[in-house]
């Protein structure tokens, strides 16, 4: 009688709680699953409250502001994003370029659906654009790296972003449809182009 009795957002909140806790970073793991699912004017003290079932007064006194809590909700989505790309030092063989991205995007879908909401808020809030220039740099960054250890020769920025585009597009429709095998379909299609590029960039050899 008593469960029946209690109110719905409390049985919510106690069941979300196994999933979060009350630490700093499980209500900013809470912040970013709100912003994936409802855009970062969702982002409130209530809603994280809410989502990792813990009250109203502790996100706030871990917090203090509004503002601030979009602050390291962003630093904190950005470091989770770089310890989960998929684009870290391979063997510099294109058969492994970007393995991991199909299972980067099952495992962390409201990550991927953060970073993809806060570049389109970027567009109205200036501010941010800061905290995404420093993370876009460093996946631009890690697949230069990566084309550099498996194509001879200089590669170019217009490469290396043609290639990162390449990725970011595939991350954002696996995201949506799902195809997690069309994915890995595109995924074979680059890696054979960058295959045939090293080959013939190399040039032809024997006597």
């Amino acid at each position: 009688m008593t469960d029946a009795a209690e109110p719905a957002g409390e049985r919510r909140a106690r069941k979300r709680v196994t999933h979060y806790g009350t630490g700093r970073s499980a209500l900013l793991d809470a912040a970013v699953h709100v912003v994936a699912r409802g855009g970062l004017r969702k982002l409130t003290y209530r809603a994280v409250a809410e989502e990792a079932g813990v009250t109203h007064g502790l996100v706030v006194h871990h917090f203090g502001s509004r503002d601030a809590l979009i602050e390291e909700a962003v630093t904190h989505a950005i470091r989770s994003s770089l310890r989960s790309s998929a684009l870290g030092i391979g063997a510099g063989d294109p058969a492994d370029f970007a393995t991991g991205l199909p299972d980067m995007v099952d495992s962390g879908p409201g990550l991927q659906a953060f970073q993809y909401e806060l570049l389109l808020e970027a567009r109205r809030r200036p501010e941010l654009l800061p905290h995404l220039r420093s993370l876009y740099e460093e996946y631009f960054r890690s697949t230069h790296r990566e084309l550099s250890r498996m194509l001879p020769g200089p590669v170019s920025r217009g490469m290396s972003r043609l290639v990162f585009a390449a990725l970011e597009g595939l991350v954002l429709h696996q995201l949506v449809f799902g195809e997690r095998e069309v994915t890995e379909e595109a995924l074979t299609e680059l890696r054979s182009l960058l295959a045939e590029l090293a080959e013939s960039a190399e040039g032809p050899t024997g006597g």
